[in-house]
């Protein structure tokens, strides 16, 4: 019947919605230091079996069967963490994972929580923090400066050395560590460019950068958004189309039941 139609086009709608707020949101952080674009992932519904394929109804057995779908839904949102570009800075502690890892950063609780955004800064105490709009976040293992510093490195294997007054030799204070976890993709997303661990994420691997496996530290640079503008102004023009699509699927079948329910007329 037509009216299975209006259900189906409207998963459809509804699925392509959810499309257009990832799209959005990948679009708003084009410009979010160490951000990684969203995907939506979608698949298809249950199948109304009129004929079972090879079922012996009738002779010969038919070898397709008779299969109607009632639409789709979104099966998950998936994030690339493919590497951004490098965008120089020649700022002192602003730092870019250059492969793959997370800095470490202390959470409201104390609990552990991991960035790719680098825009590091000092504060009163001369502590390194990661701050944002809410609340400044310590780096972990903690980094404190002493208050003499005149200058400061920050080498490829994470190392910070410091320059002090009246001193002609840099000496090293901490190295910043990396985690790396088995899957990414399953961190869990909480704002303000931080990602907690979850159950699909797994436990993370804390090594220096430049160990196997690990990215390296580039000080004086930040990773811009790994976002492409053209591919997804693409895929939020087909989007647009989909939803137009499923729209006319919509109409067809309220024109379709306007007909049937004229006949007695």
């Amino acid at each position: 019947m037509s009216v299975q139609s209006l259900y189906t086009a409207a998963t459809g709608m509804e699925a392509m919605e959810h499309k257009l707020d990832v799209i959005a949101n990948n679009i708003a952080n084009i410009g979010t230091i160490g951000f990684k674009k969203d995907r939506a992932n979608f698949e298809d519904l249950f199948y109304r079996y009129q004929a079972v394929p090879g079922s012996e109804q009738n002779e010969p057995s038919t070898g397709v069967g008779i299969q109607t779908g009632v639409g789709t839904r979104v099966s998950s949102v998936q994030t690339n963490f493919r590497q951004g570009s490098m965008e120089e800075t020649n700022r002192s502690l602003d730092v870019a994972i250059e492969g793959e890892g997370f800095i470490q950063v202390a959470g409201p609780n104390g609990e552990l929580q991991y960035t790719r955004s680098g825009n590091l800064s000092l504060n009163r105490d001369g502590t390194l923090v990661l701050g944002s709009a809410n609340v400044g976040r310590r780096i972990e293992p903690t980094v404190t400066l002493p208050p003499n510093v005149t200058s400061i490195q920050i080498t490829s294997d994470g190392a910070i050395s410091v320059l002090l007054e009246g001193q002609t030799e840099f000496q090293t204070v901490q190295t910043l560590q990396l985690a790396r976890f088995p899957n990414p993709e399953g961190l869990l997303k909480l704002g303000d460019n931080i990602y907690g661990v979850s159950d699909a994420s797994g436990q993370p691997t804390i090594n220096n950068p430049g160990q196997p496996g690990f990215g390296l530290m580039r000080q004086g640079y930040l990773e811009a958004s790994n976002v492409e503008p053209v591919r997804e102004l693409i895929d939020l023009i087909q989007a647009q189309r989909n939803i137009e699509l499923n729209s006319k699927i919509v109409q067809a079948g309220d024109e379709t039941l306007s007909l049937i329910s004229g006949l007695r007329r």
